[in-house]
């Protein structure tokens, strides 16, 4: 969900209250039903992307992977006694349309609306920025830069801030990129001029664009909670059990500092 500033704390209160009425508790062990319902193959196939912390990245150096959606997934096979399957796909929008068809049976994202029609979500986990990256010479200075006739807004391909940007801006014109990859080069090229995501892409963009910068001020904030495939709701109650603990225990905040992840903002 992208939400602006000032509406944030009363939001969260809301999505919690909502998401957590009816909530029972669970064992640590979760029921053989609950394991099968949760991981159907035998495996929790944990959808994933590259490039993004907030899902999974590659350190070049050692080639570790790590990410918020990696780092909990593993963590959440090994609660439910089966095997971490990472399944990697090419950008957001093919993660989702997988849990659609329950090809994958976990990740992390933006919880918005229009998703919880396709997924089950738990309570928000984390929230983060949404800014824009700019290279020197952008004639986009301050957010308030942004929408005006000529300006060219780079977004990934089917992500929320597509979806949002394109139904807000009424003379930028937005420019979609097939993955976060193309997004690095087609700002290098100067075929956009500002490109505009969450802040914790955006830092990670930027170490790969020299001279460029993350604008200051946000345009939102995007509230990231745990998506299961429709169809699951009997388990439903301890994947909300794990988001719980996943805070309560410090494991998001370790896989968020794990992977450099950087623009959150509290939602407690």
């Amino acid at each position: 969900m992208i939400v602006p500033s000032r509406y944030l704390v009363v939001l969260v209160t809301a999505m919690v209250g909502a998401l957590l009425s009816g909530r029972v508790s669970t064992a640590v062990a979760p029921m053989p039903q609950v394991r099968e319902a949760l991981a159907p193959t035998g495996k929790l196939r944990v959808g994933v992307y590259p490039g993004s912390p907030t899902s999974m990245i590659r350190d070049p150096a050692s080639s570790e992977t790590k990410g918020l959606t990696f780092d909990l997934g593993k963590e959440f096979a090994r609660r439910l006694n089966v095997p971490f399957e990472p399944v990697e796909f090419r950008q957001i929008a093919d993660v989702l349309e997988a849990l659609k068809r329950g090809s994958v049976d976990f990740t992390v994202t933006n919880a918005t609306p229009a998703r919880a029609n396709d997924a089950d979500f738990t309570a928000p986990i984390l929230g983060i920025e949404l800014g824009y990256l700019l290279l020197p010479g952008s004639p986009v200075s301050a957010l308030v830069d942004v929408d005006r006739p000529g300006i060219r807004v780079g977004v990934t391909e089917g992500g929320s801030s597509h979806t949002t940007l394109s139904r807000e801006f009424t003379h930028a014109t937005v420019v979609p990129a097939p993955t976060l990859k193309v997004a690095v080069e087609m700002l290098a090229e100067r075929k956009v001029d500002a490109y505009a995501t969450n802040k914790a892409i955006l830092f990670e963009m930027s170490d790969q664009s020299p001279g460029s910068r993350v604008l200051d001020g946000r345009w939102g904030v995007e509230l990231f909670a745990i998506a299961i495939p429709k169809g699951r709701e009997h388990a439903l109650a301890d994947v909300r059990k794990f988001a719980g603990d996943a805070k309560s225990e410090g494991l998001v905040k370790r896989a968020a500092d794990r992977a450099g992840l950087r623009g959150t903002v509290n939602i407690e």
